[in-house]
């Protein structure tokens, strides 16, 4: 019998890692950008609600900027909106992939099964919706896939990573935006870090990331490649609905953001142990 997720009813529940480490630099603010309040409470409670109706029982918080602040504002939260959050500290600010294994010794013995899928999330896009984390991990089964990532089309890509297909419309590869060619700069089909990895499949590659040479960093977008190359299955859905990914860089974005928020939340039923 199938659970809302679409799982099996003995299949392995996901598990979930929300990067939540970073200051945000443009929010006029010294708090950690994931705390900055979206319909009343921190942006990051958002993801986390998300995660948990798409099935997830574990879910790991990488924290690293004022990592007391996020832990405290999470804890006021309560004990029962708690259940099954996580803490893994980043203690230096190296990039995504960094602070994806980060998490690896807080997931411990679950790192390394082979077949458990595995969301990593951004823990500043509150407007991620569970049905698409259902569609993503879907189809990720589906496939017996190592990656499956979610992307969308947007009608100003600026900024934002492309996908790059193949002739066949698989994956060839995902280029930050300022490393596209002029052909590239014309995809408007993104990256909006939505991804679902096989948990075993993830770590491994991530210990063979390279520090990227401008930046000094590792990126998770350079697993999808490493995993390619390896001859493993890596799967791209356009899942993601435009609106989800508006970023928050900016108070104004954040104002932005909150007000969509507030109106899907008006015409739903509070998520648990969530006060409104």
């Amino acid at each position: 019998m199938a659970n809302s997720s679409g799982q099996s009813g003995t299949a392995r529940p996901p598990i979930a890692i929300i990067l939540a480490a970073g200051k945000g630099t443009r929010m006029e603010s010294d708090l950690p950008k994931v705390v900055h309040p979206v319909g009343g409470r921190p942006m990051v409670c958002a993801v986390v609600d998300a995660c948990r109706e798409a099935g997830c029982e574990r879910i790991v918080l990488v924290v690293g900027y004022k990592q007391e602040v996020v832990r405290d504002l999470m804890a006021a939260q309560g004990a029962a909106w708690n259940e099954g959050i996580e803490y893994a500290l980043q203690e230096q600010q190296l990039g995504t992939g960094h602070a994806v294994l980060s998490a690896k010794g807080t997931l411990g013995a679950t790192a390394g099964e082979q077949g458990r899928a595995c969301f990593v999330l951004a823990g500043d896009g509150p407007l991620i919706r569970s049905e698409t984390l259902q569609t993503l991990l879907k189809a990720h089964t589906a496939a017996d896939a190592a990656a499956t990532l979610a992307t969308s089309v947007i009608d100003d890509p600026t900024g934002y990573g492309r996908i790059v297909r193949d002739d066949k419309r698989n994956l060839a590869a995902i280029v930050e935006h300022k490393e596209c060619t002029p052909e590239q700069l014309k995809i408007r089909e993104v990256n909006p870090s939505y991804y679902c990895f096989d948990t075993a499949k993830l770590f491994t590659a991530l210990a063979q990331v390279k520090r990227n040479e401008a930046s000094g960093e590792y990126y998770i977008t350079d697993v999808p490649s490493l995993l390619l190359k390896q001859g493993e299955r890596v799967e791209v859905i356009e899942a993601v609905p435009p609106q989800d990914i508006l970023s928050i860089n900016t108070p104004a974005q954040l104002a932005e953001v909150d007000a969509i928020y507030r109106s899907r939340s008006s015409t739903t039923p509070a998520p648990r142990g969530a006060a409104r």
